[in-house]
């Protein structure tokens, strides 16, 4: 009897070969899973596809919403860019993927877990972390890693063998697309001196060909979720997808970097994530207004530390939770409203207002009204300078 391998299935170009090569070159039933994680595709169609390619059986689950508020929720309280840019849109699904795929083969009775990620990439961490925390009864497949082709020899595999695959020589992107962000690899990206052809950016428009007029756009928080949308309650997955077309009406979240990844390459990525980067720029204009000085300063570490737990899989660690409870604290107060203007790919908060708002006017004022006093300001610094004072007259001669 064949043993059966419970396959994290795309519908794309590697997860597709991969069902046909461990029948012919393993000889293994394979069960395969897609997770909707918010890219608009036929679901129905992929799991048909799998299907035809000859899995044993094609799940898929829908998981959009707690994608949203389990997981997109939690990398906006923290501010989750990856090097200052990138808001880890396919590194936040992957554990969500990894543990509803798992969860599948628990129910098939199948005792080994597969994934198409290649052995350069980042996403072979998120998954096998992820299985060995949750899963550890488990072996653990990853074909790519073993079979040792090329993009061009995979997909004259997949001709070879009939298999149906979105790709072809003269499109050869490598694409990841969820609700939180678009990834798009390979082909000409892989040469950093060349511009990303038009045809790599679906989800925005050209700053140059976007909108003469800016938009604008209210963002409400509740505890540093966002929970409305000028004025309009509104699930945080639902305001993220309409966001996702208003801020890529304007041009908003073309990300084109140059990233280290956990393995120790650096790879020309593109990015396209409107929602996040507009989302991710108003909480943080909201902090500013309801954040202590010093909190506000050290959560800055933390955010960083953080973002690098999501985008080198550790998410399921004893880290990642106990930096959740100093994060949730922070964001204990921050509620309130953002307006943002959006322009020719532009982003910036173009007003603030919080019940919770640490900005008081009669401090911070230069005109009539103000009760800052100034004549405290000597003693002040002379003692914040002292110790410094002192150091350079003991040691001004060397």
């Amino acid at each position: 009897m064949a043993e059966t391998v419970v396959l994290a299935y795309s519908g794309g170009l590697d997860t597709s070969v991969i069902i046909r090569w461990l029948q012919v070159e393993k000889g293994m039933d394979v069960v395969a899973v897609a997770i909707d994680v918010g890219e608009e595709r036929d679901y129905e169609g992929i799991r048909q596809k799998a299907l035809t390619i000859g899995a044993k059986a094609a799940h898929v689950i829908d998981a959009k919403d707690r994608f949203a508020e389990e997981y997109i929720a939690r990398a906006i309280k923290a501010n989750a860019m990856y090097e200052g840019r990138y808001p880890v849109s396919t590194s936040l699904a992957r554990p969500l993927i990894a543990q509803l795929v798992g969860e599948v083969a628990e129910r098939e009775g199948a005792g080994v877990l597969c994934h198409g990620s290649t052995g350069k990439g980042n996403d072979q961490v998120r998954f096998e972390v992820t299985w060995q925390c949750l899963f550890p009864q488990m072996r653990i497949y990853a074909p790519v890693r073993e079979w040792g082709m090329t993009r061009d020899e995979e997909i004259a595999y997949a001709e070879q063998h009939n298999v149906p695959v979105p790709v072809t020589k003269k499109s050869p992107y490598s694409l990841d697309v969820n609700l939180w962000g678009k990834s798009c690899e390979a082909g000409v990206l892989e040469d950093p001196w060349t511009e990303p052809p038009a045809d790599v950016w679906t989800w925005t428009k050209s700053p140059a060909e976007a909108p003469a007029e800016p938009g604008y756009v209210t963002i409400g928080f509740e505890a540093g979720v966002p929970v409305s949308l000028d004025g309009e309650a509104m699930s945080l997955k639902d305001i993220i997808v309409r966001l996702n077309g208003i801020a890529g009406e304007h041009g908003v979240g073309r990300i084109d970097m140059i990233e280290n990844r956990l393995v120790g390459i650096k790879s020309r990525e593109t990015y396209e994530c409107p929602a996040a980067v507009a989302l991710i720029t108003a909480h943080r204009e909201l902090e500013t207004l309801c954040l202590e000085r010093s909190v506000a300063h050290f959560k800055a570490g933390i955010e960083q530390k953080y973002t690098e737990l999501i985008y080198n899989g550790l998410w399921f660690s004893p880290l990642r939770l106990a930096l959740d409870a100093f994060i949730d604290e922070t964001q204990r107060l921050v509620t309130g409203e953002v307006r943002m203007k959006l322009h020719k790919g532009t982003c910036m908060a173009a007003g603030r207002r919080s019940p919770h708002s640490l900005y008081r006017f009669e401090l911070a004022t230069y005109d009539a009204g103000d009760q800052f006093d100034q004549g405290l300001a000597k003693g002040f610094i002379d003692l914040w300078g002292l110790p410094a004072k002192v150091w350079n007259a003991a040691n001004r001669e060397e």
